[in-house]
């Protein structure tokens, strides 16, 4: 609203809006209107997303412009002042006032911004902007409202009853060497404890001794989850496209950068790897980019809302898609037409730790890399939404036409390996029919000795084609 309070409007502009009528963030009020009526008008728009009240607009049926202007007056400026600081708890302060003579007639035009506070009239009411409608607030709505505005960052604010031995060194050890590595930040790790954390602004200096910050404990604690259980992600692998019935789960319970490591892990485990052997060539793809996935599931963390307390992050696994969700909807102003085009921290520190070890890049950069690495991949891009109060991203895979997505990229020269064509059949059989061959079937099939055998089998596990499973008589080979 910064830019619209500085703006001029014009009496085109207010003829176009009567023309269209009230909306979400027009309204028309008649002149001499009652200060408390007004100063709902305004609580309502600052407690949404702003907008322009028009003073001395009568309301009527769009698009008649006749008799609707009306003459404003001193008081009508009296009452603005009055409705808005003296009606209104905390006051708004920051309206712009304009005066425009539209069709030889002045009509007043109140620019109300968003506020980051929650406004509240003094009768008790608490007012916001639904479409052309002020709405009052109750229940969960306000419970939220409080929360998007009134309460402080969560993962900045002291952890009160922990102390500094609820963070585990070896993690800070491991961080600033990573820090070192990947930024190229300078580090000492010959100092304290308590200093390099001091210098990550991971702890607060209470008079009492140091206190660790919230996103410390999520960093380098021992056990991040006793201190805040809402920071573990969930993980799970459906059988076929719906969630009734699973095939594999993991809690992740751990810091921060671990968690995304194992969410990682997991899903790389429960996800297809094809191959097919074609003549000379091995061709290979991943069902899903792994690192657009492994972006989503670290944006989740790193940005959900933390003040929403008995929800995690989950990353749900099903025949055809991933969907990583997190809990709180996009801060504001961020909105789902914006997304990837401007940025909204809600973590600041947090994100700047895991950006520290290269965990994230730069704020605006991770939705347009997701998009990127699934067209280059041949899949749709991810499909982003706000349900409720839960943003999800959602992967949508090949299905059975996995084999379509081989690129170049994907395709290994076996000729360049060195393989014989014993070798080559062999591992035609493993990776198109997802065969497994012993050491007998091996000799059985090509009429040759155990030791020619052993010698094109440990041939095939050293140029990384196949993979050699079990011990003794039990060892089989199957395609890597």
């Amino acid at each position: 609203m910064d830019s619209e309070a500085n703006a001029e409007i014009t009496e085109q502009q207010v003829l176009d809006d009567i023309r269209r009528d009230e909306r979400q963030r027009v309204e028309f009020k008649r002149s001499f209107i009652k200060t408390s009526d007004l100063a709902e008008t305004i609580m309502a728009f600052a407690n949404a997303e702003g907008g322009i009240i028009y003073l001395g607009v009568a309301e009527g049926p769009p698009p008649r412009l006749s008799g609707r202007i009306q003459q404003v007056g001193k008081q009508d400026r009296d009452n603005i002042h009055r409705a808005a600081r003296d009606i209104l708890v905390p006051p708004v302060r920051d309206m712009a006032i304009q005066e425009i003579e539209a069709e030889g007639k002045k009509v007043l035009a109140i620019v109300v911004p968003r506020s980051d506070r929650v406004h509240q009239h003094r009768n008790g009411k608490i007012l916001v902007r639904r479409g052309s409608e002020n709405v009052a607030l109750r229940g969960e709505a306000l419970d939220e409202a409080w929360i998007q505005r009134e309460r402080p960052s969560f993962d900045d604010r002291p952890m009160l009853d922990a102390a500094l031995e609820d963070l585990d060194p070896d993690r800070v050890g491991w961080y600033l060497d990573l820090t070192a590595e990947e930024r190229g930040l300078p580090v000492d790790r010959s100092l304290p404890l308590e200093e390099n954390l001091t210098r990550l602004d991971a702890i607060f200096a209470d008079a009492n001794g140091p206190v660790p910050r919230v996103a410390g404990i999520l960093l380098f604690g021992r056990d991040p989850q006793r201190f805040v259980p809402q920071s573990e992600v969930r993980l799970a692998r459906f059988q076929g496209t719906s969630s009734v019935n699973f095939i594999d789960r993991l809690e992740c319970r751990r810091t921060l950068p671990q968690m995304i490591d194992e969410a990682e892990r997991f899903v790389k485990r429960n996800t297809r790897v094809a191959a097919k052997v074609v003549g000379f060539e091995r061709r290979e793809i991943t069902e899903y980019p792994y690192p657009a996935v492994r972006e989503a599931i670290t944006n989740a963390v790193t940005h959900r809302d933390y003040w929403r307390r008995g929800t995690e992050v989950r990353v749900s696994i099903f025949a055809d898609r991933i969907e990583v969700q997190s809990p709180g909807r996009l801060p504001p102003p961020l909105t789902l037409a914006t997304l990837g085009e401007e940025h909204v921290l809600r973590n600041e520190l947090i994100a700047q730790l895991l950006f520290n070890i290269r965990y994230i890049e730069r704020w605006n950069t991770g939705v347009e890399r997701m998009r990127r690495q699934m067209r280059e991949h041949g899949l749709q891009e991810p499909v982003f939404e706000e349900i409720g109060q839960t943003f999800r991203v959602t992967f949508y895979g090949p299905g059975e036409s996995i084999l379509d997505l081989i690129t170049e990229e994907g395709v290994t020269d076996l000729k360049e390996l060195g393989l014989n064509e014993r070798q080559l059949e062999a591992l035609r059989l493993m990776v198109n029919e997802g065969d497994e061959m012993t050491n007998r079937q091996y000799r059985e099939m090509f009429d040759i000795t155990a030791r020619t055998a052993l010698r094109d089998l440990k041939g095939l596990v050293e140029a990384g084609q196949v993979r050699q499973v079990g011990q003794g008589r039990s060892v089989r080979y199957v395609a890597g």
